[in-house]
């Protein structure tokens, strides 16, 4: 005997009005995550700058 599952498939109405883009609102929830980022300060950027560059140069001479 063979058990079915008896779980339903939900489906998504085509044209829900809460799922179209809107520009506006796109660009107003992209500035407050951006807002949200913690940047690193110019010392900070400049020596993992460094480093980044430092370890590309290292592997690139031992594959070479």
């Amino acid at each position: 005997m063979v058990k079915k599952d008896a779980k339903k498939v939900v489906e998504k109405q085509p044209s829900d009005s809460s799922d179209s883009f809107n520009a506006g609102s796109f660009v107003k929830d992209t500035r407050d995550e951006l807002s949200k980022v913690v940047w690193p300060s110019r010392q900070q950027l400049i020596s993992e700058s460094a480093a980044v560059i430092l370890m590309v140069g290292v592997s690139a001479t031992l594959i070479y």
